[in-house]
C-alpha cells in the first residue's frame, strides 16, 4: 500500500518542504501530542490528527479549516518518520488536493538542522 501511494507522490526533502512553506504551502503535522512534546513543533505548521485529516482539508467539507479553501492549496503532510504521511498525502490527492509529504518526516527535518519551535502548536480539531 505504501509503495502504491508513493508512486503518485513527488516527495520532498525537508529543505524543499521548508522552502515551499516559505512560498505559501501549508504544512500539516500529523504527529501525536507526545511526539511533538519530545521533538518540538514545526514553525507555522497546522496540527491535524490523522483520523480527521480528510474532512478537515477537503475544500467541499463544511468542517474544513479556513486554509483549505480550494484544491489549489499546496499541502505538505509530515509525520514522525515519513510513512503514514505518504498514505495521508495520497488520500488528500484522491480528494483533488495538491498534496505530498516529507521524506523521513520530522526525524529527517531534525537531521537537516531545520528550525523547530517549542511554543504551543496550532492544533486543529
Amino acid at each position: 500500500m505504501l509503495e502504491a501511494a508513493r508512486a503518485h507522490l513527488h516527495r520532498l526533502t525537508p529543505a524543499e518542504a521548508y522552502e515551499e512553506q516559505a512560498r505559501g504551502a501549508l504544512i500539516v503535522d500529523t504527529r501525536t501530542e507526545a511526539q511533538r512534546a519530545r521533538q518540538g513543533n514545526l514553525p507555522g505548521a497546522v496540527v491535524i490528527d490523522r483520523t480527521v485529516l480528510e474532512w478537515r482539508l477537503d475544500p467541499t467539507s463544511p468542517y474544513r479549516i479556513p486554509e483549505a479553501d480550494g484544491p489549489y492549496v499546496r499541502v505538505i503532510v509530515v509525520c514522525r518518520q515519513g510513512y503514514s504521511s505518504s498514505l495521508a498525502a495520497r488520500s488528500l490527492q484522491q480528494l483533488g488536493l495538491d498534496a505530498t509529504d516529507v521524506i523521513g518526516g520530522v526525524e529527517a527535518w531534525l537531521e537537516a538542522g531545520l528550525p523547530l519551535d517549542q511554543g504551543p502548536a496550532d492544533v486543529r480539531e
